[in-house]
């Protein structure tokens, strides 16, 4: 779910690029001034991110359900990945395309200053954003780094505005001095350099917010701090009497920005009863969750230290080692003695007549019995 104060930035930032996008346009067509065109592109562009952005935070507030069991959180960080992707491809993309036009075939830009007059009211609107945006960013950072902050800030719809703010106002800045440099010079080259470098930053803002957000889109883990807190109350339940024995492991991912699922696995100790087990369990959830309501999910896993490496190891090696195959119980069908092939039936022996052997006798006839009686 998204905070509050983020709706609240979104909301502020939406009205002032709106009414900004407008009289930009305003300025662009009467004095064709490419710089100021793509700065009104800019603003355009950024007015349909904040209602995307809108958009993302209501979708991510809608309750788990059997198909997402825990919920649409990550909602947000799809639709803040859009609005990087249309920041890069509408805003610097025509920007650049402004720029390069203006080069080609250029011409003089018409009463610049109405130019600088929307310039200045545009100063002052994304100032107003840009504050509002700062001021909720710096109350969540606290003594964070600035970059540092946004680099682990788990909230796009905040970030995102902020980056938005910075690159509109470093972009009003580069209009100006480009439209300034034409109406000294006369030369109207200055303008169109001035809308490439405009197109040039959003494409760098929108890449730092397509890696930042694809990295919350894998899934990232918990801050330190929130860890930290985190084991210390599992640890709690550790000692004497107690029902823990050992952490084996704790693992975090952000859902959303202030939602957080926590998997935890712990030996318990042998003698704990289950009763004692439940108790501990409940113990360290509501600690966790005072501490940190956006723990939003906790789930703790029993296992032994042995069995827990075991684990691990065949899940970094494919396969396993062959002592964790060795010691793998076997299956019902490894127990059953091997099934010996069913004998096949023997073919009567061959009867061999070898040479030595005496040929079969015979019958005599008459007149050789006759013959043998004569002899004896």
């Amino acid at each position: 779910m998204a905070a509050g104060g983020s709706t609240g930035v979104v909301v502020v930032a939406l009205v002032c690029n709106l009414g900004i996008a407008v009289a930009k346009f305003a300025a662009a067509a009467w004095t064709g001034s490419s710089a100021m065109l793509s700065e009104a592109i800019h603003s355009l562009v950024d007015t349909g991110n904040q209602v995307l952005l809108l958009h993302g935070i209501r979708r991510s507030e809608r309750p788990a359900d059997a198909v997402h069991p825990f919920g649409y959180s990550k909602e947000l960080y799809f639709w803040s990945f859009v609005v990087a992707i249309l920041l890069f491809s509408l805003g610097a993309g025509v920007a650049i395309y402004e720029g390069v036009e203006k080069l080609l075939d250029p011409h003089p830009i018409t009463d610049p200053i109405v130019n600088y007059v929307v310039l200045a009211v545009a100063f002052l609107l994304e100032g107003i954003s840009a504050a509002r945006a700062i001021k909720e960013f710096n109350r969540r950072r606290g003594d964070t780094p600035v970059f540092r902050a946004l680099r682990g800030s788990k909230d796009p719809a905040l970030f995102t505005v902020l980056l938005e703010d910075a690159a509109a106002l470093a972009g009003l800045t580069i209009a100006t001095l480009g439209i300034s440099i034409s109406h000294l010079t006369g030369s109207p080259t200055a303008d169109g350099y001035a809308s490439v470098a405009i197109g040039l930053l959003l494409g760098a803002v929108a890449a730092f917010m397509s890696i930042e957000i694809r990295s919350l889109i894998v899934g990232e883990a918990a801050s330190p701090a929130v860890l930290h807190d985190i084991r210390a109350a599992i640890a709690a339940e550790r000692g004497v009497g107690r029902t823990i024995s050992a952490i084996n492991e704790i693992r975090s991912m952000h859902l959303g920005p202030t939602d957080i699922l926590v998997v935890a696995s712990v030996d318990f100790e042998d003698q704990a009863t289950a009763a004692a087990i439940e108790e501990a369990t409940s113990r360290i959830e509501r600690t966790i969750k005072a501490q940190h309501p956006a723990v939003r999910r906790f789930f703790l896993e029993g296992q032994s230290m042995q069995d827990h490496a075991r684990a691990e190891r065949a899940m970094t090696s494919p396969g396993g080692s062959p002592a964790e195959t060795a010691q793998a119980p076997a299956s019902p069908a490894q127990t059953l003695p091997a099934k010996q092939p069913a004998a096949r039936p023997q073919a009567p022996a061959a009867t061999l007549t070898l040479a030595s052997d005496p040929a079969p006798a015979k019958p005599l006839s008459r007149k050789e019995r006759k013959r043998q009686k004569k002899r004896h």
